[in-house]
């Protein structure tokens, strides 16, 4: 195979899409299967059910696209590729995998019909910022008591920023995730992935690559990503200026209620120092009034006695003329 014209990104969903949405590459999606879910039984066929369609993504600008199979034994299969990470990315994982496990059941059907539902998603991005392992496998599962609730749930992970690239690639699974972290960057495939599916990979990319077409497809959603990745992160941007400006909000209030206590502690003490005012002269009053009381009680002690003494002497003068001696 001649060097690649262009070098192709196979996390683009389009590329994503042909490489194991399409009928023709249903081999590629066999292998990739088997290679992350090692099944104990290898699945041997597999429909597609959403093959890959070139004008889907003409109009279509969401960065995540599925692929979904169903094997001869009804299991279902999801294939999805998420560029960027987000908050509520775990909910939107489960929400998926619940709409194609409950879209089963249609009228007339019964819960024993259900089969399971085994959903893989690559991560352009860390999502799991806990854990050092890049693949992760999801079930219903009760670890206090070490039993699963069913099998009919499975959700893979793989964060390809935390695939580390090994001196050989051996295994089927570390093919498939040195392809999609490091194809972005060959113009042709490495000597130690020249396994016939990896080589069918690369045809794939060199369609996009020496295509006019498909490289137009290719750079238009490339551009496409780039616009929708660049609004979340001024949606971002706007989101954290707005809570940034609702926090500098709940601070002015703060402080103004804080002044407001103040000001009503303030107040307070001013009102408790006006009643202790009061009540000094209230105090100062009533002990002015007592004063005026023992002061008006001695005046009239003092009076009395002047009173009665001078009785004493004008009877003593009376005796005195009457001659009368007060003292025999």
């Amino acid at each position: 195979m001649f060097p690649l014209k262009h070098s192709i990104d196979p996390m683009v969903d389009c590329v994503f899409k042909a490489l194991l949405g399409s009928p023709e590459n249903i081999n590629l999606t066999l292998n990739f299967l088997n290679a992350i879910l090692q099944p104990d039984i290898p699945i041997e066929s597999l429909e597609i059910q959403n093959p890959y369609n070139e004008k889907e993504f003409l109009t279509d600008k969401l960065t995540i696209v599925d692929v979904k199979a169903k094997d001869k034994l009804g299991k279902s299969y999801q294939i999805e590729v998420q560029l960027a990470v987000f908050p509520y990315l775990p909910s939107r994982i489960l929400y998926t995998w619940s709409n194609i496990y409950q879209s089963q059941l249609s009228s007339g059907k019964k819960f024993n019909t259900l089969q399971p539902v085994i959903s893989i998603w690559l991560l352009g991005d860390i999502l799991l910022k806990d854990s050092p392992a890049f693949h992760h496998h999801f079930q219903i599962y009760d670890p206090l008591n070490n039993i699963q609730l069913t099998d009919q749930c499975a959700i893979h992970l793989l964060e390809l920023p935390k695939w580390q690239k090994k001196t050989e690639t051996s295994t089927a699974e570390d093919q498939w995730l040195c392809f999609f972290h490091d194809a972005k960057n060959w113009d042709q495939l490495p000597n130690q992935l020249n396994t016939p599916e990896m080589r069918q990979a690369m045809q794939v990319l060199s369609m996009f690559s020496e295509k006019e077409n498909e490289y137009h497809l290719y750079q238009a959603r490339k551009i496409a990503l780039a616009d929708d990745a660049t609004k979340k992160e001024l949606m971002k941007e706007i989101e954290s200026k707005r809570k940034e400006a609702e926090l500098k909000k709940e601070e002015a209030e703060r402080k103004a209620k804080d002044a407001e206590l103040k000001q009503e502690k303030a107040e307070l003490k001013t009102k408790d120092a006006e009643r202790k005012t009061k009540d000094a002269e209230f105090k100062q009053k009533e002990a002015e009034l007592k004063t005026k009381e023992v002061f008006n009680f001695a005046n009239e002690e003092k009076q009395q006695k002047e009173n009665a003494l001078a009785e004493q002497k004008r009877l003593l003068v009376l005796l005195q003329k009457a001659g009368i001696d007060p003292e025999t």
